[in-house]
């Protein structure tokens, strides 16, 4: 299946059934710091519910090249990256992320986001990109901030996680960018 090398010691794989396990684990070691920003994390409770996000990622990609790919860093599932889905009559699409705690602050989702963005111009042919992430969430924000895309905007109340809902910052990117 698909595989594409960022640098020696890091690549992406679309995911597959059998990393299923492999997946959970990682979302379950990382749970308290992924469910400050992400809304799905309490309804991944078992391999199995990895497994069916993974075969629905995996449809999705067949019908519309839409993808979620592992980010695996020396041999080790470290995250997942992937595109929320691609408005055709606009050539537009927003990208998602998120790393396991022990893998950040090595540079992996800046090099992955970088890959796909140029995946998106490049082979997709895609006019424009999207990011969104939590206003207070710095991390996530400071990807799109070093790949070059800019801040548009804030979006009051934009998503719901768990008890309360966030702002979240819009950041693009226009392929003549």
């Amino acid at each position: 299946m698909f595989k594409y090398e960022l640098n020696n010691n890091t690549e992406l794989r679309l995911l597959e059934p059998r990393h299923a396990e492999e997946l959970y684990r990682l979302t379950d070691h990382s749970r308290h710091s992924l469910r400050q920003w992400l809304p799905w994390v309490d309804f991944i409770k078992t391999a199995d519910d990895s497994r069916e996000f993974i075969k629905v990622s995996l449809k999705q990609f067949s019908q519309t090249n839409v993808f979620q790919a592992g980010i695996w860093y020396k041999g080790e599932l470290a995250g997942v990256i992937g595109l929320h889905r691609i408005d055709w009559a606009n050539q537009s699409t927003s990208v998602g992320y998120w790393l396991g705690e022990k893998y950040e602050g090595k540079g992996l989702m800046t090099e992955a986001c970088r890959a796909v963005v140029n995946y998106c111009f490049t082979d997709l042919k895609l006019k424009r990109i999207e990011i969104r992430t939590a206003v207070e969430n710095y991390k996530s924000a400071a990807i799109p901030e070093r790949l070059g895309f800019k801040k548009e905007g804030c979006l009051k109340s934009a998503e719901k996680l768990y008890d309360k809902h966030v702002d979240c910052y819009v950041f693009g990117l226009i392929r003549e960018e």
